[in-house]
């Protein structure tokens, strides 16, 4: 009588069937690490913009500040600046430098000028007003922080519709 021997069959493929799953966790992973260093990057663009802004709003609290130390009064070219950034005064510039013999109006014109001129060229879309009220100054700087190409100045926050804006309020 022959024995029946019960012979089992090896497994095959299961340890590629591991390899694969633990590929499969391992992408998931790496996917979220990306999209984490995406937010990352974003969210530092965002406070760099900030932060131009705010030291942009500091630098024409400073001008209008000198300007007034300089002549116990604030010149009244700072009374109501808009987002046009217009031409160079060059009754009182000489390839971007003051001239000595400048009036206070033309300094505060020139001052204004490279003002909006440097914040056109250092923020997406960047405009910035002063409005004074009494002594008040209220200094906003604009910027398309979603790059949508916003245009308008209401600074509601909507970014589809309007710049981003950071004010800053100085009494002189």
């Amino acid at each position: 009588m022959p024995m029946n021997i019960l012979q089992t069959k090896k497994q095959s493929g299961f340890t590629l069937l591991e390899v694969m799953i633990s590929l499969v966790i391992f992408s998931v992973g790496m996917l979220g690490l990306a999209g984490i260093q995406a937010t990352s990057i974003q969210s530092n663009n965002i406070a760099y913009m900030r932060t131009i802004a705010m030291q942009s709003a500091y630098d024409m609290a400073d001008i209008i500040r000198a300007s007034a130390d300089f002549n116990n009064n604030v010149d009244s070219t700072f009374d109501n600046v808009t987002t046009t950034v217009g031409s160079e005064p060059t009754s009182c510039a000489q390839n971007g430098a003051t001239l000595p013999n400048c009036t206070t109006a033309q300094m505060a014109a020139f001052e204004i000028y490279y003002w909006k001129t440097n914040l056109q060229n250092s923020l997406p879309s960047g405009r910035g007003t002063v409005v004074r009220n009494g002594t008040t100054y209220t200094i906003t700087v604009m910027w398309d922080q979603a790059r949508t190409g916003a245009t308008g100045e209401n600074c509601s926050g909507n970014p589809a519709d309007d710049l981003k804006c950071y004010s800053l309020q100085t009494q002189i």
